[in-house]
Protein backbone atom coordinates (compact mmCIF):
# COMPACT_ATOMS: atom_id res chain seq x y z
CA UNK A 1 0.00 0.00 0.00
CA UNK A 2 2.51 2.19 1.00
CA UNK A 3 4.56 1.83 -2.47
CA UNK A 4 2.02 3.03 -4.48
CA UNK A 5 1.03 5.83 -2.84
CA UNK A 6 4.71 6.99 -2.99
CA UNK A 7 4.40 6.15 -6.74
CA UNK A 8 1.08 8.24 -7.20
CA UNK A 9 1.81 11.36 -4.68
CA UNK A 10 5.56 13.11 -4.10
CA UNK A 11 3.80 15.37 -1.93
CA UNK A 12 3.12 12.20 0.29
CA UNK A 13 6.87 10.87 0.13
CA UNK A 14 8.17 14.39 0.91
CA UNK A 15 5.91 14.97 3.88
CA UNK A 16 6.56 11.64 5.26
CA UNK A 17 10.34 12.35 4.86
CA UNK A 18 10.05 15.33 6.49
CA UNK A 19 8.06 14.44 9.50
CA UNK A 20 10.05 11.58 10.37
CA UNK A 21 13.38 13.70 10.16
CA UNK A 22 11.37 16.31 12.39
CA UNK A 23 10.77 13.36 14.94
CA UNK A 24 13.89 11.56 14.82
CA UNK A 25 15.44 15.03 14.97
CA UNK A 26 13.82 16.22 18.07
CA UNK A 27 12.02 19.29 16.26
CA UNK A 28 9.14 17.07 17.02
CA UNK A 29 9.98 16.13 20.63
CA UNK A 30 8.93 12.85 22.30
CA UNK A 31 5.12 13.08 23.32
CA UNK A 32 4.46 16.00 20.89
CA UNK A 33 0.53 16.07 19.77
CA UNK A 34 0.38 15.32 16.15
CA UNK A 35 -2.13 17.66 14.87
CA UNK A 36 -2.55 17.28 11.09
CA UNK A 37 -3.38 20.84 10.44
CA UNK A 38 -1.07 22.71 11.94
CA UNK A 39 1.93 20.25 9.44
CA UNK A 40 -0.17 20.57 6.21
CA UNK A 41 0.24 24.43 6.86
CA UNK A 42 3.52 24.06 7.82
CA UNK A 43 5.05 22.22 4.74
CA UNK A 44 2.18 23.63 2.29
CA UNK A 45 0.50 20.48 1.29
CA UNK A 46 -2.87 19.49 1.77
CA UNK A 47 -4.00 17.29 4.70
CA UNK A 48 -4.30 13.76 2.33
CA UNK A 49 -0.30 12.99 2.11
CA UNK A 50 0.00 14.49 6.04
CA UNK A 51 -2.47 11.65 6.71
CA UNK A 52 -1.00 9.27 4.95
CA UNK A 53 2.70 9.90 6.14
CA UNK A 54 1.49 9.91 10.21
CA UNK A 55 -0.33 6.36 9.21
CA UNK A 56 3.01 5.18 7.80
CA UNK A 57 5.02 6.29 10.90
CA UNK A 58 2.39 4.86 12.86
CA UNK A 59 3.05 1.06 10.99
CA UNK A 60 6.75 1.69 11.65
CA UNK A 61 6.39 3.08 15.35
CA UNK A 62 7.18 6.48 15.71
CA UNK A 63 3.92 7.62 16.24
CA UNK A 64 1.38 6.40 18.25
CA UNK A 65 -2.57 7.35 18.95
CA UNK A 66 -1.21 10.91 17.49
CA UNK A 67 1.60 11.29 19.41
CA UNK A 68 5.52 10.84 18.42
CA UNK A 69 6.69 8.10 20.41
CA UNK A 70 9.06 7.70 23.38
CA UNK A 71 10.96 4.29 22.38
CA UNK A 72 13.29 2.70 24.57
CA UNK A 73 16.09 0.87 24.54
CA UNK A 74 14.28 -2.36 24.61
CA UNK A 75 12.32 -0.98 21.74
CA UNK A 76 14.70 -0.61 19.92
CA UNK A 77 17.01 -3.47 20.41
CA UNK A 78 13.89 -5.92 19.77
CA UNK A 79 13.04 -4.10 16.48
CA UNK A 80 16.18 -3.93 15.56
CA UNK A 81 16.98 -7.71 16.10
CA UNK A 82 14.05 -8.40 13.91
CA UNK A 83 15.90 -7.01 10.98
CA UNK A 84 19.21 -8.99 11.62
CA UNK A 85 17.48 -12.44 11.13
CA UNK A 86 15.58 -10.84 8.11
CA UNK A 87 18.69 -9.58 6.38
CA UNK A 88 20.75 -11.79 7.67
CA UNK A 89 18.71 -14.62 5.56
CA UNK A 90 18.23 -11.94 2.60
CA UNK A 91 22.13 -11.89 2.08
CA UNK A 92 21.96 -15.78 2.23
CA UNK A 93 19.70 -15.35 -0.65
CA UNK A 94 21.76 -12.81 -2.61
CA UNK A 95 24.28 -15.12 -2.70
CA UNK A 96 22.16 -17.57 -4.75
CA UNK A 97 19.81 -15.46 -6.80
CA UNK A 98 21.85 -11.91 -7.30
CA UNK A 99 22.68 -11.81 -11.43
CA UNK A 100 25.76 -9.96 -12.52
CA UNK A 101 24.18 -6.37 -13.04
CA UNK A 102 22.81 -6.16 -9.39
CA UNK A 103 26.27 -7.65 -7.86
CA UNK A 104 27.44 -4.31 -9.98
CA UNK A 105 25.49 -2.13 -8.16
CA UNK A 106 26.30 -3.40 -4.76
CA UNK A 107 29.88 -2.91 -6.01
CA UNK A 108 29.29 0.37 -6.86
CA UNK A 109 27.78 1.04 -3.42
CA UNK A 110 30.57 -0.01 -1.54
CA UNK A 111 32.77 2.25 -3.79
CA UNK A 112 30.44 5.01 -3.11
CA UNK A 113 30.90 4.62 0.58
CA UNK A 114 34.65 4.99 0.95
CA UNK A 115 34.60 7.71 -1.80
CA UNK A 116 30.89 9.83 -1.67
CA UNK A 117 29.41 12.82 0.83
CA UNK A 118 27.86 11.92 2.95
CA UNK A 119 23.87 12.36 1.45
CA UNK A 120 25.77 9.98 -1.21
CA UNK A 121 27.10 7.21 1.39
CA UNK A 122 23.13 7.65 2.83
CA UNK A 123 21.99 6.79 -0.53
CA UNK A 124 24.77 3.78 -0.81
CA UNK A 125 24.39 2.84 2.44
CA UNK A 126 19.98 2.29 1.58
CA UNK A 127 21.06 0.85 -1.92
CA UNK A 128 23.16 -1.18 -0.74
CA UNK A 129 20.99 -3.26 2.33
CA UNK A 130 17.74 -2.76 -0.11
CA UNK A 131 19.22 -4.71 -3.17
CA UNK A 132 19.95 -7.24 -0.84
CA UNK A 133 16.62 -7.61 1.12
CA UNK A 134 14.80 -7.29 -2.18
CA UNK A 135 16.86 -10.41 -3.35
CA UNK A 136 14.86 -12.92 -0.52
CA UNK A 137 11.77 -12.97 -3.12
CA UNK A 138 9.93 -12.95 -0.26
CA UNK A 139 7.01 -10.41 -0.08
CA UNK A 140 6.45 -10.63 3.54
CA UNK A 141 9.99 -10.42 5.07
CA UNK A 142 10.25 -7.25 2.44
CA UNK A 143 6.91 -5.76 3.89
CA UNK A 144 8.56 -6.36 7.65
CA UNK A 145 11.26 -4.57 6.52
CA UNK A 146 9.15 -2.30 5.27
CA UNK A 147 7.09 -1.56 8.63
CA UNK A 148 10.72 -0.83 10.18
CA UNK A 149 11.91 1.65 7.89
CA UNK A 150 11.99 4.76 10.31
CA UNK A 151 14.27 2.64 13.07
CA UNK A 152 16.04 1.52 10.25
CA UNK A 153 16.50 5.18 8.87
CA UNK A 154 17.55 6.47 12.49
CA UNK A 155 20.43 3.70 12.78
CA UNK A 156 21.38 4.65 8.76
CA UNK A 157 21.80 8.40 9.51
CA UNK A 158 23.48 7.92 12.98
CA UNK A 159 25.75 5.60 11.81
CA UNK A 160 26.64 7.31 8.21
CA UNK A 161 27.11 10.83 10.37
CA UNK A 162 29.22 9.59 13.26
CA UNK A 163 31.26 7.47 11.03
CA UNK A 164 31.21 4.00 12.44
CA UNK A 165 34.15 2.27 12.37
CA UNK A 166 34.42 -0.52 9.77
CA UNK A 167 31.27 0.11 8.31
CA UNK A 168 32.13 0.65 4.44
CA UNK A 169 34.81 -2.52 4.98
CA UNK A 170 31.85 -4.92 6.42
CA UNK A 171 30.20 -3.80 3.31
CA UNK A 172 33.06 -4.88 1.03
CA UNK A 173 33.05 -8.11 3.23
CA UNK A 174 29.29 -8.91 3.06
CA UNK A 175 29.68 -8.12 -1.06
CA UNK A 176 32.99 -10.48 -1.81
CA UNK A 177 30.78 -13.31 0.18
CA UNK A 178 27.77 -12.52 -2.00
CA UNK A 179 29.78 -12.72 -5.00
CA UNK A 180 31.89 -16.02 -4.32
CA UNK A 181 28.22 -17.38 -3.73
CA UNK A 182 29.09 -18.46 -0.21
CA UNK A 183 25.63 -17.75 1.72
CA UNK A 184 26.16 -19.03 4.81
CA UNK A 185 29.51 -16.35 5.14
CA UNK A 186 27.15 -13.69 3.55
CA UNK A 187 24.63 -14.23 6.64
CA UNK A 188 26.77 -14.17 8.95
CA UNK A 189 28.51 -11.21 8.21
CA UNK A 190 25.42 -9.67 7.53
CA UNK A 191 24.24 -10.24 10.96
CA UNK A 192 27.54 -8.99 12.94
CA UNK A 193 27.35 -6.05 10.84
CA UNK A 194 23.76 -5.14 11.72
CA UNK A 195 24.90 -5.89 15.00
CA UNK A 196 27.61 -3.59 15.30
CA UNK A 197 25.10 -1.10 13.82
CA UNK A 198 23.04 -1.60 16.97
CA UNK A 199 25.40 -1.70 19.34
CA UNK A 200 27.17 1.42 18.27
CA UNK A 201 23.64 3.71 17.64
CA UNK A 202 22.53 2.24 21.00
CA UNK A 203 25.82 3.53 22.74
CA UNK A 204 25.62 7.12 20.81
CA UNK A 205 21.73 7.84 20.83
CA UNK A 206 22.03 6.46 24.65
CA UNK A 207 24.73 9.00 25.52
CA UNK A 208 22.34 11.73 23.53
CA UNK A 209 19.92 11.16 25.65
CA UNK A 210 17.39 11.50 22.25
CA UNK A 211 16.86 9.81 18.75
Amino acid sequence: MSQINEKASPAYRQSYEIIREMIISGALPRGTKIVEEKLASELGVSRTPIRESIRKLEQEGLIKNKKVVNPSEKDLRNTFQVRILLEGYSARCAATYLHENELHLLKECVEIGRTGTIDEIMRANESFHEIIVQASNNPVMIEMIDRMQSIIYLFRRTVVYYNRPFLIDEHERIYDAIHARDGQTAELLMQQHLLADLEFCIHLLSDKKSI
